[in-house]
């Protein structure tokens, strides 16, 4: 087999597995959607659940994802971004350091289940938060941490070391170099990464379940941040598998598709200004 005919297969092969994937996001996004969408209605998406009667919505629910996701973003974002600069710049290459690497890398592939135990054993039981909003939180950010370390570490590690020499050169201190140049040259990785991390916690259910609770405040939205904090995902699982609501599966239709877009929105919401950055800096460049 001669290289033209190697290139055309491998470009048909390409194509085919990118179509592939296509056709299946399609499929899915038309199963949910096109089971949950009827159901949507500005009552079901801002009003209260109903635990034994029909007609309740997910209004504290959808509160609760989002309040979780920025408080454990709170967390989780000074640490993970400031692990990852460390790793890339002041960081030597010793045993000390490849055996963080690899604990980090480890932790990465820990089941989210296994946060949840570990959350539930640590914050709500030692540490006596009980089933709350900052358990869960803190839990997230306990999830988020390996991603965004390592994403954080290849982010600045992909930006050409002749912009770190060049900025010493002309006299900026490492933090000036740090803060001015690395970060804004790598953040189209950065946001990338907290897209993939976020988009993890707004669809996160085990680490919640044992962590935030299945229920919500009665008074809504709650900021009490020891208030059990059931979120959208949790939600989702609990009226498929226990709700005696009798509509508990046009419910469960509906938080599911409420659930894809809010996903979507978020990310889309965050790449498209990444996009925007990317292209600046690359038109500076």
């Amino acid at each position: 087999m001669n290289s033209k005919t190697k290139d055309k297969v491998a470009t048909v092969y390409f194509w085919a597995t990118g179509i592939i994937i296509i056709l299946i996001l399609a499929w899915f996004l038309v199963r949910i959607l096109g089971q949950g969408v009827p159901y949507l209605s500005w009552h079901f998406i801002t009003g209260k659940p109903q635990e034994l009667s029909a007609g309740g919505g997910v209004g504290p629910q959808l509160f609760n994802s989002f309040y979780i996701l920025l408080l454990s973003m709170l967390f989780s974002l000074p640490i993970g971004i400031g692990s990852g600069i460390y790793l890339a710049i002041y960081a030597k290459s010793n045993k000390f350091t490849d055996l963080v690497r690899i604990s980090v890398e480890a932790l990465s592939s820990v089941p989210s289940i296994v946060f949840g135990l570990f959350g539930a054993l640590l914050f709500v039981n030692l540490m006596g938060w009980r089933f709350s909003i900052l358990g869960g939180s803190a839990t997230l950010a306990l999830l988020n941490l390996p991603v965004l370390v390592r994403v954080t570490e290849e982010s600045i590690r992909a930006v050409p070391r002749s912009f770190w020499e060049a900025s010493l050169a002309l006299g900026s201190t490492q933090w000036q170099a740090i803060r001015k140049v690395l970060i804004p040259a790598s953040l189209p990785g950065l946001i990338t990464g907290i897209t993939l991390v976020a988009g993890r916690a707004l669809g996160e259910t085990a680490i919640l379940i044992y962590t935030a609770g299945t229920a919500v405040s009665r008074h809504a939205p709650d900021l009490d941040l020891f208030a059990m904090g059931e979120t959208l995902a949790v939600h989702l699982w609990y009226v498929g598998g226990s709700s005696l609501a009798p509509d508990a599966k046009e419910i469960a239709a509906g938080s599911g598709a409420l659930l894809v877009l809010v996903v979507l929105a978020f990310n889309l919401i965050i790449a498209i200004p990444s996009r925007i950055v990317s292209k600046k800096i690359g038109g500076g460049k």
